[in-house]
């Protein structure tokens, strides 16, 4: 019975595969030099996809869990490092809670306005031989808690009496609740903040870490009880007040911007050719600046895994020129037997791509095996999207491909008698 048609290509291809997986058990260095390239390409890839995810999903919900649409006017513009400014951010005026408050009174798309005191200097907090581990004293009023999207687990929060009579009361942060009180309930017992007695009245739900400080090691107390014991702030001179506020409606959020710069600036008196003597932080833009700085170093490192690639694909079709040559009475022995020119590049092109479809396999491996580590070792997120694992293995056949075309064309192309006749 004659063979369907088509039938011996397929299992052309299949011999064809599985002779090439006897080569590279035959010749493990040589295979194993070939690959290295492609193998690392493909290793930085999935561990660059998996690194990035990782990172945008640890950003994401670090911030989210201060608030996504969080608005924040502020002396000094946001920053990362240094504590060097222009002599124009310098020389602006502070923030002042009568701002906050007029903002909270003319404003019509704020759902909450929070006057914010922070001082990060070393505090002594204790609860009898308890201390806590340098805590960020926060002063705060009662609408914290909805600006920067945060509630409390146990207890209460503060309350416009507290912050009116500047109350001796404490709401901790969770590390600080646990330092402190590690086997007791923190409510109503009393702690010491730089000497002076405050009662606990909360605990506020954990956030987490991000960036390797944790957003749980803070204690919040009234903004005016703040400005008793912490004056320095208040009077010297520094970013001394900020002022957060979130919209009522996520959509808002661009028309509150632009309302609330407004009612700054006419308090301070700016005409309309000049800038703003204030800074606006949002944690969308900060968010977004986080992507970029990623999507940059993402960019860079598959720079290197493409110049990986490509070198990998010149060590592959090296090797299978050489195979070509080497192979040559081989190749006049099947042309003269009825192999075509299609069946000669067929078979070339089949151990190119496997060559280098076992690269990308070992490289995917290589790639899954660090973002686990990533994830048992320093408990980072870290995780391939299936996208990423198909294109590596895509892209690494490509290269395959590629590579092996113009050594395959040669093969196909060799005339039966002088190939037959080559020593």
């Amino acid at each position: 019975m004659a063979p369907r048609p088509g039938s011996r290509l397929r299992l052309s291809w299949t011999e064809n595969v599985r002779f090439a997986l006897v080569a590279m058990r035959a010749q493990k260095l040589r295979t194993f030099l070939t690959l290295l390239g492609v193998v690392a390409g493909v290793a930085t890839v999935i561990m660059m996809v998996s690194f990035v995810a990782g990172f945008d999903r640890s950003v994401t919900t670090a911030f989210s869990s201060f608030g996504t649409h969080l608005v924040q006017f502020q002396k000094f513009e946001p920053r990362f490092g240094g504590d060097d400014r222009r002599d124009e951010e310098k020389n602006r005026r502070d923030l002042t809670l009568d701002d906050a408050a007029a903002l909270k009174r003319l404003g019509t798309f704020a759902a909450a306005v929070s006057p914010e005191r922070y001082l990060f200097a070393p505090v002594e907090v204790r609860a009898g031989r308890e201390i806590a581990n340098g805590p960020t004293p926060v002063g705060a009023t009662p609408e914290y808690t909805l600006a920067n999207h945060s509630s409390v687990q146990d207890g209460r929060f503060l309350i416009d009496a507290d912050v009116r009579h500047a109350a001796r009361v404490a709401v901790l942060g969770a590390d600080v609740a646990e330092a402190l009180f590690p086997h007791r309930d923190p409510i109503g017992r009393r702690i010491q903040i730089e000497g002076i007695d405050y009662d606990v009245i909360g605990v506020l739900d954990k956030k987490g870490s991000f960036l390797g400080g944790s957003n749980d090691n803070l204690f919040i107390i009234p903004i005016t009880a703040f400005d008793e014991q912490f004056p320095q702030i208040r009077d010297g001179g520094g970013d001394t007040l900020h002022i957060a506020t979130v919209p009522r409606r996520p959509e808002d959020v661009d028309k509150l911007i632009d309302q609330e710069t407004a009612i700054l600036r006419t308090r301070r008196k700016l005409r309309s050719n000049q800038a703003n003597d204030f800074a606006i932080f949002t944690s969308m833009e900060m968010l977004n600046n986080f992507r970029q700085i990623t999507g940059g170093v993402a960019a860079v490192m598959i720079l290197i895994a493409g110049i990986s690639l490509i070198v990998g694909g010149v060590g592959v079709m090296n090797i299978m020129l050489v195979n070509v040559t080497q192979r040559t009475r081989e190749i006049g022995l099947r042309k003269a037997l009825g192999a075509t020119k299609r069946d000669i590049a067929v078979q070339f092109l089949a151990e190119a791509v496997t060559l280098t479809g076992v690269g990308g396999g070992l490289g995917i491996a290589i790639g899954l095996g660090a973002a686990l580590l990533a994830r048992v070792a320093f408990n980072f997120q870290a995780a391939a999207p299936l996208w990423s694992i198909v294109l590596g293995f895509a892209v690494s056949t490509t290269v395959g491909l590629a590579a092996g075309l113009w050594p395959a064309m040669k093969a196909a192309r060799q005339d039966p008698i002088e190939a037959l006749r080559y020593e």
